[in-house]
C-alpha cells in the first residue's frame, strides 16, 4: 500500500497541471521504492521551496515540481555531483536545467528506469563513495 504525501504536500501536488501532477506521482513512488531498496532510512516528505521534497539521513534532498519549461522536473542541489553525473550518463535522453533539474517530458518505463540513477545517487549522496551504487552496479544502460 503507498502511503500518501501528508496534507501540505499533497496541496501542492493538487494545484499542477493533470498531466505533470501524474508524472510527478509516479517519480514520487519510485523516490520511495528507491529508499526502500537501498535502505536509507526514513524518508521525510515535506515541502522546501514550496516543491515536495524528499530527504534521508545520508542522502541529498530531491524535489519535484514544474520548471522554467512548464514541464515537470526532478531537481536535486545545484551544488553537488547529482545532475552532472546523471547527465554524463543519461543526458542526452532527457532536457537539463543545468546542474539543477531534470525535465520529465517522456515518462515511459524506460526514462523511468534510467531516473533511479538520479534518485539512487541523491538518496546515498552522503555515504561513503564505496558504499554507493553505481550505473554498472544497478545494471542499467545507456
Amino acid at each position: 500500500m503507498t502511503r500518501l504525501p501528508p496534507p501540505e504536500v499533497q496541496a501542492v501536488y493538487d494545484s499542477f497541471p493533470a498531466v505533470e501532477r501524474e508524472k510527478l506521482m509516479l517519480v514520487r513512488q519510485l523516490i520511495l521504492d528507491c529508499a526502500a531498496s537501498v535502505e536509507a532510512g526514513t524518508v521525510t516528505e515535506t515541502l522546501r521551496w514550496g516543491q515536495p521534497a524528499y530527504l534521508v539521513k545520508q542522502g541529498s534532498s530531491l524535489r519535484l515540481g514544474i520548471g522554467k519549461t512548464g514541464l515537470a522536473a526532478i531537481f536535486a542541489h545545484c551544488q553537488s555531483s547529482i545532475i552532472s553525473n546523471f547527465a554524463t550518463a543519461f543526458g542526452t535522453d532527457f532536457e537539463l536545467d543545468g546542474n539543477r533539474a531534470v525535465y520529465l517530458d517522456q515518462l515511459g518505463a524506460d526514462e523511468l528506469e534510467k531516473l533511479r540513477f538520479l534518485i539512487l545517487h541523491g538518496l546515498q549522496y552522503k555515504r561513503a563513495p564505496k558504499a554507493r551504487l553505481t550505473v554498472a552496479q544497478m545494471n542499467l544502460q545507456k
